[in-house]
């Protein structure tokens, strides 16, 4: 197909599809004249995962190069590949908040809190996890908030989170390619986020229907 058909099928701008040859994020058509390229399925494959990494998960050109260095290693295993993709997706912090010693305090706590909760559910997460330390952070801001109970409930969110993780999971098994299982996993993983916590809210409005209806 010729870049107009590509531009077409994908949804992506010439323009664009050209800035993202130079950069090295699509390999450049089959010449078949000093101007004309022709493309494959797989160039429409992968502009549909740089556009989900950009669009969706939000990646830099930079990060989405490094994902796609990954899909294009053969020796890459598959849960690397995928970890490679969702690790960038995930918030990073700078380090410690500054401000009082006792905020300092409230996160070194969590930290803790978390780490212990991955050797309790044996997670297989490595050193300086950002998910772990998104968790921390958040762990820590409700401590602020005068709400440290609400880390007795962790428990059952780590149930939750095990169930949608295994369906996250079985969800992009059903692909073979694996641009099309690192697409899955950026649209999965906000998309999804998305989508549960809309579930969330409707099942807290069930809960609290259920536990203070009626109640005055």
């Amino acid at each position: 197909m010729r870049i107009g058909e590509l531009s077409r099928r994908t949804g992506v701008s010439v323009p664009t599809i050209k800035f993202y040859v130079r950069e090295g994020l699509l390999p450049a058509g089959r010449l078949t004249s000093p101007n004309q390229a022709t493309y494959e399925e797989t160039h429409v494959r992968r502009l549909r995962l740089i556009r989900a990494l950009i669009d969706v998960g939000g990646l830099s050109v930079a990060a989405v190069r490094e994902v796609i260095a990954a899909v294009d290693d053969p020796g890459r295993p598959v849960h690397d590949l995928l970890g490679a993709a969702a690790v960038r997706m995930v918030p990073r912090y700078g380090g410690e908040p500054q401000g009082e010693e006792r905020e300092d305090e409230r996160l070194v706590e969590a930290r803790e809190r978390v780490d212990e909760l991955i050797r309790e559910r044996g997670w297989s997460c490595f050193p300086g996890s950002p998910a772990a330390e998104a968790l921390a952070v958040a762990l820590a801001a409700l401590g602020s908030v005068g709400h440290e109970r609400f880390a007795e409930v962790l428990g059952d969110y780590a149930d939750a989170a095990e169930r949608v993780a295994r369906a996250d999971l079985q969800y992009v098994a059903h692909h073979v390619a694996r641009e099309e299982l690192v697409e899955s996993v950026a649209v999965g993983t906000v998309l999804g986020d998305a989508l549960f916590a809309a579930l969330r809210r409707l099942a807290q409005i069930d809960a609290s229907d259920r536990l203070f209806g009626g109640k005055e």
